[in-house]
Order: C-alpha cells, then structure tokens, then sequence
C-alpha cells in the first residue's frame, strides 16, 4: 500500500494560518488536497495536523473533505508523522507538506514510480532541487521511516521527519529524481506573504477556467507575465529547515 500523508499546522511563525487563507473560493488547504486526490499512485491520503486547540479547524476541513485527520505533537512532527501511518502499515509512504498549493500530481507520481522502480529505501526531488520550490515530494519505505522514529534522536530530526533517512546514505539507499529542465530558481510555496500573494494571483488568473492547471499552465503564465515571478523571489529555500540547523549549531557551540 502506497500512503500520502499530507503535514500541515496553523502555527507558521512567519505566515499564521497560511494554510486556512482563501484560493479561488476555498481553504488553501482544500485547494492543495484537490490536486493531491489527482495523483494515481498514492492508494490513500491523509492529513496529518498538531493535537493542539488551533488545529482543530484543519482537522475538521479534512473530516468535511472525507479524509482522514491524525492529530499528534506539534513539534515532534516524526512521532506524529509515524503513528499516522502506523494504523494503516503501509508499504511505503509520500510525504507532502500543506504549504504546497500548486503541488503537481504528475511530479508525485513520477516520484512514486521512480522511488518503486529503482527499489530505493527513500526518493525525492529535494536532494538534488531542479522543480520549482514547492512541488517537493519525498517518498520512503514505511519500515525506514520506522528506523528513523526509533533511532532519531536530534531535534532536527524529529521535527523535520526525513533528515535521518536523507543523511545516512550508508544505511539507506537513497534516489534523487531530477527534472529535465532546472527549475528550482522558481518559488511556488506559501511561507511568506508574499508567496500567498503570486500563489493567489496565479490561481485568480488560472483556477476559473481551468481547476485542473498544471505546471506548463503556470510556466506559460510566467512567461506571458514575468512580473509574476518578482512577487516573491529573494527569499531562502528551506528556510525552515536551514534555521533548525543553525539553532542546534548554536546550542553545540554554547553547551
């Protein structure tokens, strides 16, 4: 069984609520779920959100979409991120994260395929970027994410689910799946305000005539208007992930 799991929690420090903010008439969040359901390879989707009272609301949009919600902790996002799949003991899971409303369902299921055909133990198009940021998928054995909760121990890995996998290329056999054409100058995730204001724009111009665009709709957008793309350029891919870094590095430093 292939398992999406779909991450996602209000409490974004620089974008608050983020993934509740209205796209074409619906929760971002909704938006991002009807591209998910398109991808044919995942057997099942879920959403998994914090225990915590501000999460409530994006359980409850899952409940109303018909998903299924996991709701786990906050910040150990690996433990929760293991007991939602647990239930279901998948084969293999594709992690999706809910910041991602253009998230392309062509791009998850050529991961799926690339990571089952290569027989790899983890597969993404994050280790070696050349897709626009925030068409990342990553897709695991359920038994390497296993090994990652029991062993994981730094907060950079719990909080950011795949680390331990990704940095242990000795232990796991790992696959990076490239684009044809480098195109991870492009930013199409929602972190910053400015991001929510090119991804709105793009699906004001897109979403009405065609709910189901894809990226070569959104790259012939950028190519009729490139004052598009200047929204929300500048800003640090992985910006999360590289701040966790730092933070640990500085404890060491101190400690």
């Amino acid at each position: 069984m292939i398992l999406a799991i779909l991450q996602a929690r209000m409490s974004s420090s620089r974008l608050p609520g983020k993934v509740l903010l209205p796209l074409a008439g619906a929760p971002m969040l909704a938006r991002q779920i009807e591209r998910l359901r398109r991808a044919e390879t995942p057997e099942r989707l879920i959403v998994a959100t914090s225990d915590q009272p501000e999460d409530l609301p994006i359980a409850k949009l899952a409940n109303e979409l018909g998903l299924e919600a996991f709701r786990g902790s906050l910040n150990d996002v690996l433990d929760r991120f293991y007991h939602a799949a647990l239930p279901h003991r998948p084969d293999w899971i594709v992690r999706v994260t809910g910041d991602c409303p253009l998230a392309d369902w062509t791009v998850i299921d050529a991961c799926v395929r690339f990571a089952l055909d290569g027989g790899y133990d983890y597969a993404s198009n994050t280790l070696e970027p050349s897709w626009p940021d925030g068409l990342d998928v990553e897709v695991a054995r359920f038994a390497a994410l296993e090994t990652a909760w029991q062993e994981a121990r730094s907060p950079v890995e719990r909080e950011h689910v795949m680390p331990f996998i990704t940095r242990r290329p000795e232990r796991f056999r790992l696959g990076s799946l490239r684009n044809d054409e480098d195109l991870s100058a492009l930013r199409w995730t929602v972190d910053e305000p400015a991001d929510y204001r090119f991804v709105a724009q793009v699906y004001e111009t897109l979403y009405p005539a065609n709910p189901h665009f894809g990226t070569a709709d959104i790259l012939a957008l950028l190519a009729r208007e490139p004052r598009l793309a200047e929204i929300n350029r500048g800003f640090v891919r992985n910006e999360g992930l590289i701040r966790s870094e730092q933070a640990m590095t500085r404890t060491s430093d101190d400690s």
